[in-house]
Order: structure tokens, then sequence, then C-alpha cells
């Protein structure tokens, strides 16, 4: 029996397995639908239904929760969680099926519901709606996960493990040597070694989340394998006799991402009684971690310069190892169009990046937009590239793209076992609760709390994406209304300080001995986790074009005055007579994230201001800056308060957040807000500063008062040139967004914002 390539059509595959396709489920009605969208969830995503042969999408408009309901039976699940407008799981292509959906509740099939027709729309694909449904299953139902992951959809390969054999491989985590074990029809076999190949090892390595394949000392394990031969009580001399333990053969090229798309012989043909592996043994692998996941005191396998490693980056995604595919070009980071995207290509980038192989490649800007240059396009490796410049491609504007053609990737990740040394308890829901770690105490495992001094978003972020659950939304301090396990309420660890980048708090900064000013119980930290975030980013190129100077009487800066949008030796002037420099300037502040961007507080807490006649809902929202070239500042604009607002959005999208007649406020995903040159406190007084060269900062949401997918872009520097009467910006650039190696930590640059240095 053979498994073929997954590019062979599915029928003929099923009859060389010798077997029929497998019976489905009928659809519940005669409308096939599908979720499709970045989450890895099963039971949410972008509606899309069948009609004609083609895949089309559902328009939002008049679309609520019972017809959200009648969607998810459809699908085979219990029922509706809730259903999402303005296409928060991405837009989607082809036809818009189906508007104005209008259902009682009790259909079995989206068909039987109202609307305007097969086709009848006047929706963009902004508007294409989503569904949230409950993950349990309706009796009997198989699930039918629509995804561009790997393989023909109904292989029974379903992943592969390294069962280890030395000692020394047992007590390594991850687990990087041993015995290939494959999942086949739910059972674990091993693979015979027979005709196993380096090409073999690369994609098993691949699967488990390592970037390379490392030679095995085959004669040492051959006497190990003989040793348990011999001996007659021994379990895997009896299972070796039967075909059903083995995998017989295969055999890949190396540039699979997956097992399931190589040739694989899973026992001898039918009608033959000789053994599936005569006189063999299983087959061995070793493979080598990518940086970020050895030991420390593990030396890398070659040497590289940072500069090499920092060509390629991932963004915005949630989990480690996924994001948004960018390359740096030119001293400037950039995107890669999903024009020609695919498995063999994102693979690339995964392994380059010290990952495996990759789980999915992602289109349509699936893991956000960005700004700046796109790069590349048609991208056409390979798959034994060391890197993505490596590989054939064109220059990104060389064929119409834009940033909602930005790749993503998904890649597959060694297994740490960090996953299941944190938990949460008490909440709601399983995505927030009170935080609880297992660490080492007097040299026993226990659980416990952690204490909540110096708990902020960054720290919970990085217990979200430890726990699989995504970006924090909030980070919690007081959890006084959630109960702890039993037994696990006592602090065992304090003083976490995490850079963001770690792959668990147990990785992050801490206190040796615990230390806890408010001891357990109400003041332990807590999260709540959320699978979307926004990402707020200024357009660097906006501030550098409209950046001038202005002499403004003071009669005209009472009301800024009382916002502190002048600097502090305004106070000693005798107002109104005299005036005060500006530097003034425009700034576009775009929501390039999945989710709105929205106040930390609610309407009650928004305060009115007479002066400038709207509600200001986020306290410290920017920081205007300028500083020397060592940091220090000299001068200041920050605008205290902020009024949020969709100033613009693209084409097809509607406005969502106005701050008029006491509006909601935000900034709606893919929409920008822009504060004009010309308006009060968009500037910073330069009044009291001398001729000479200085760094002109914006920080916005300096004080992570809202949580947002990537906080390393809301940083924006110029250089800035100062004579006395004229003033130039240049090199304008986000923190992200520039040359590798003139990149700040993320304490350099927090140091930066706080003016420490």
């Amino acid at each position: 029996m053979w498994f073929l390539p997954a590019t062979l059509p599915l029928l003929p595959l099923l009859l060389l397995l010798g077997q029929a396709p497998p019976s489905r489920p009928q659809s519940l009605g005669t409308m096939k639908l599908r979720l499709v969208g970045p989450s890895s969830k099963p039971e949410e995503g972008r509606l899309e239904v069948l009609h004609q042969g083609q895949w089309g999408t559902v328009c939002d408009d008049d679309f609520a929760l019972q017809e959200a309901t009648v969607a998810c039976r459809q699908l085979g699940f219990e029922g509706a969680l809730t259903w999402a407008h303005s296409a928060k799981y991405g837009s989607g292509e082809g036809p818009i099926w189906l508007d104005n959906v209008h259902c009682v509740g009790t259909e079995s099939s989206l068909d039987q519901c109202g609307s305007n027709g097969w086709g009848v729309s006047d929706c963009t694909h902004s508007e294409d709606v989503g569904v949230v449904c409950h993950p349990q299953r309706q009796r009997g139902y198989i699930s039918e996960r629509v995804s561009n992951a790997l393989g023909p959809q109904d292989r029974r390969l379903e992943e592969v493990r390294l069962k280890p054999i030395l000692a020394s491989a047992k007590r390594q985590s991850p687990v990087t040597e041993g015995a290939v074990e494959v999942k086949y029809e739910g059972h674990w076999r091993q693979v015979c070694d027979q005709g196993w190949t380096r090409n073999n090892s690369r994609v098993v390595c691949g699967m488990l989340g390592f970037p390379s394949e490392a030679p095995v000392d085959s004669h040492y394990y051959r006497k190990v394998w003989d040793s348990k031969m011999k001996d007659p009580n021994s379990r895997l001399k009896s299972l070796t006799k039967k075909n059903s333990f083995w995998i017989h053969r295969v055999n890949c090229l190396g540039t699979e991402p997956h097992m399931a798309n190589c040739q694989v012989q899973v026992a001898p043909a039918q009608g033959k009684l000789r053994p599936a592996c005569p006189g063999g043994m299983h087959a061995v692998v070793s493979c080598m971690a990518g940086p970020r996941f050895r030991p420390l005191k593990a030396k890398p396998g070659r040497k590289e310069s940072r500069a090499e490693e920092m060509k390629v980056r991932l963004r915005s995604g949630a989990q480690v190892g996924e994001g948004r595919v960018e390359v740096l070009m030119n001293r400037q980071w950039g995107t890669v169009c999903d024009h020609g995207w695919n498995l063999i290509s994102a693979s690339v980038v995964c392994r380059q990046l010290g990952f495996g192989s990759a789980r999915e490649a992602l289109f349509g800007a699936r893991l956000g937009q960005a700004l700046g240059p796109i790069h590349l396009s048609e991208v056409r490796c390979r798959g034994y590239e060391r890197t993505l410049s490596d590989c054939p491609s064109l220059e990104g504007s060389q064929n119409g793209c834009q940033h909602d053609n930005d790749a993503a990737v998904r890649c597959n990740i060694p297994n740490m076992g960090f996953q299941d040394q944190v938990r949460l308890a008490g909440g709601r829901s399983p995505e927030e609760g009170v935080v609880e770690v297992q660490v080492e105490v007097n040299g026993v495992q226990r659980w416990g709390a952690v204490c909540s001094d110096h708990w902020g978003l960054t720290e919970a972020m990085v217990a979200c994406r430890q726990l699989g659950l995504g970006f924090a939304s909030h980070a919690i301090k007081d959890t006084w209304y959630w109960q702890g396990t039993p037994g696990a309420r006592e602090v065992v660890m304090s003083g976490v300080r995490c850079s963001g980048t770690e792959l668990a708090l147990q990785q992050c900064q801490r206190h040796g001995p615990v230390h806890c000013s408010h001891g357990a119980g109400r003041f332990s930290a807590g999260v709540s986790c959320t699978d979307s975030a926004p990402d707020l980013v200024m357009n660097a190129q906006l501030v550098q074009e409209t950046a001038y100077l202005e002499d403004r009487p003071l009669s005209l800066l009472y009301c800024a005055h009382e916002e502190n949008c002048l600097s502090q030796s305004a106070d000693r002037m005798d107002w109104p007579y005299g005036h005060r420099r500006l530097l003034r300037f425009s700034s576009q502040i775009h929501n390039l994230g999945r989710a709105d961007f929205r106040p930390k507080m609610g309407r009650h807490s928004w305060i009115w201001h007479q002066c400038h006649r709207h509600y200001h809902s986020i306290e410290v929202f920017t920081h205007y800056d300028l500083l020397t070239l060592n940091g220090s500042k000299v001068a200041e604009g920050h605008k205290a308060s902020f009024c949020l607002e969709d100033t613009n959005c693209p084409t097809g999208m509607q406005r969502r957040y106005a701050c008029a007649n006491f509006g909601e406020q935000g900034v709606t995903v893919g929409c920008w807000d822009t504060y004009r040159h010309d308006i009060d406190c968009q500037w910073v007084d330069i009044t009291d500063v001398g001729p000479g060269d200085y760094i002109f900062q914006v920080v916005v949401n300096p004080k992570f008062e809202v949580a947002e997918s990537d906080f390393s872009n809301n940083m924006m520097r110029c250089r800035c040139k100062y004579d006395g009467q004229r003033v130039w910006l240049h090199n304008c650039h986000t923190g992200d967004s520039y040359r590798a190696n003139t990149e700040l930590s993320q304490e350099q640059e927090q140091r930066l914002r706080n003016n420490l240095i």
C-alpha cells in the first residue's frame, strides 16, 4: 500500500490504498458551508458558501445570532456563541453569494432562510461575516476542517515523534534523537530503517520543529537493537514480528513539509507473507534544534552573524513561529507578496529562522498588513535553499501587489513542554484567570501563584503565548474575584520581568527567594487572553514631509496650555503677550492589527474638555519629544489625552468610530486616525531649544495602556537639524522598520522612552 504525493487526485489515491473513499456525513441542508480564517480553531472563521461549484462569502448586513446558529448547526456544531462583522477573519475572494440573510433560527440549512437571492448584494469583501460556533460537535458528526495545510485531507499519516533510546536523549528537552514513530490510523508504528535516507530524516525533523537533521551513530544503535532481540522476554521482539507494527518504507525528497507528502509504503504488497522489515531495525533520527530551543550551554552548529540572522523575520503572530513574513533589503524591512506563495517557500523561511518546516502558508494578509515596501513577489523556492534570498523571485512592485496580499506563515516548533508548566484558574472562560505556574521549590516541583508586583502586559503576553492562547488583552493585578486552585494559592514566583520574546514565564528574570509585598490571594497575577489584537503604527513618511516651524502668539494657546501641551517655561510668561516656537507636523496612526483599537476605559471614565469640546478616552496616548543624540530630553509636546476615531478607511470599508456627539472611540482594523499639523497640541514646543542636531521621537501608547500584537513598532524617530530659524527632519522610521544593526533591545527602547539614558 502506497501513500503518494498530495498532487494526485483523491479517488485514485484511495483506490491505490485498496479501500473505498470514506463515507462522509450527509449535509443537513443542500448548501455546503465552511469556516476559513487565521484562527487555528475549527469552530470559528469567515463563513463561506459553495454555490455553482464556487466558494463565496456572506455579507454581514442584518446577520445576527440566529443566522449564526443555523450556520453552526449546519456545520455540525451544537450552536453559535457569537458572530463577527467587518471581515474580522479576513476578506474573502470570489462572489458574495448571500446578503441580508434572515433566519428564524430553527432552519436546518442557511439556504432555507430568506435573503436577497444568490449573488444579489451591495456589499464588498470588507463586510464578510464570520461566526464563532460552540466547540461541541453534534453527535456522529465528523469534522471537515478546511485548511491549506498539508497533504491530502484524508491522509491517515497523522503525526510523527521520536522515541528516545539513550539515557542522555531522554533527559533532553526538546527530544532531538530517537526512533521514528508514525501515527497511522490512530496507532503509533515504528518505521523500518531499510532504505532510510537523510532526506527522510530532514522531513521528520522539519515536522518536529527542527531546521535540519544530524548524522546518527547507526552502528551503536544496531548493537542496542541486537541485544534486545536476543532477550527472549523482550516485548519488542514479539512486536517486530507483526506487520502491523511497521511502516514498511518511506521515500522523501527532503523538501516535503509533511511525511504525508512523501511516498510511504505501509506494509508489503497484499498476498505476500514475508515480514515488513526482514532483518531490519527501527529508523533512528537525530535533529539539530534552532538557536531559541537549544540548552543555554549548547554551542551553535555554525557561526551566524546577527545581520544574517535578521534578514528575515515574522511579525504580528500570536504564537512563536508564526507571523507576517518580512525581509530586509536596501537597509529597510518590507513584506512578501502572496502571489505564488506556497508551503515549500514558507518552509525555507521557517528553517532560516531556526524552526521546522511550515505547517501552513497564509495568504491575503491573514496575520495583518504592514506599511512600507513590498520587497518580493512570485517567490519560487525548491526547498533546499538556505535563505529566502537564495530563491528566484520578482520585485514586489512588478505585478501590482498591495499590502492586503502580505504573505504569512505558521511554522512547526519543537515541543518544549512549557505549556504543561502554566495554567489559568477561576476565570469565566478558558482564556482568563489567575496565572498558576509550576516551579521547583526545595527540589520539588510545585504549583503556585505569581506575585502581581511589576506584572504588566509584557509579562501577560508571555503567559498567554505559553498557554497557546494568543495575545494578552489585559494584565490583571487584582484578582480577588477569581478563586485559584486549592493547594496552589501560595506565591512561588515574584519579581517577574519579561522582555516579551521568552517562550515561558520560567525563562523571564525573577526574584531568587520569593518576595511579594502584597502576599498571595487577592493580589495574585491574572491574565485575559485573546486570539487577535490591534497594532498601531505611525506613518513615518508623513511626519517627515509635513514638519515645519511656527511662532504662535500666546493669545491663541490658552486651550493648549490648559491641556499641558507647552513646555513648563510657558507658565512663567506674561500671558497673553509673547509667543512660543512650535515644531509642527501631521501624524497618521494606522491600525494594522486584526482587532479594533479601543480605549481601556469605558465611557463613564472619559474626561470632557470644555476648551476643545470633546471627550478624551485615553489619558496618555502619545509622547512627542525632542532628544539630544544621547537620549536626554530637551523639549516635549506630548498630547496628554486623546480623542480616537477613524479619520479615513480603505475604499469600501465603513468608518465605525467618531468622537463627535459622545460617539464611540477607537480605530478600526485597516483604518487610521489622522491629526493634522494645524490642530492644537500637534507639536513639540522648542522655544527653549538652541540650534543643533537632535532626535525627534514619537511614541504611541507609551504606557502600554492598551494591548497590541506588537509593541516594537510603536516608536518613530527622525534625525532633526535646527539652525535657530529653520528645521529639517530626515531619516524618519519606526522602531522596527530600519536596518538590523541599528535596532535597540527592548530594554534600551524602554529607557529611551522614559528618558533614562
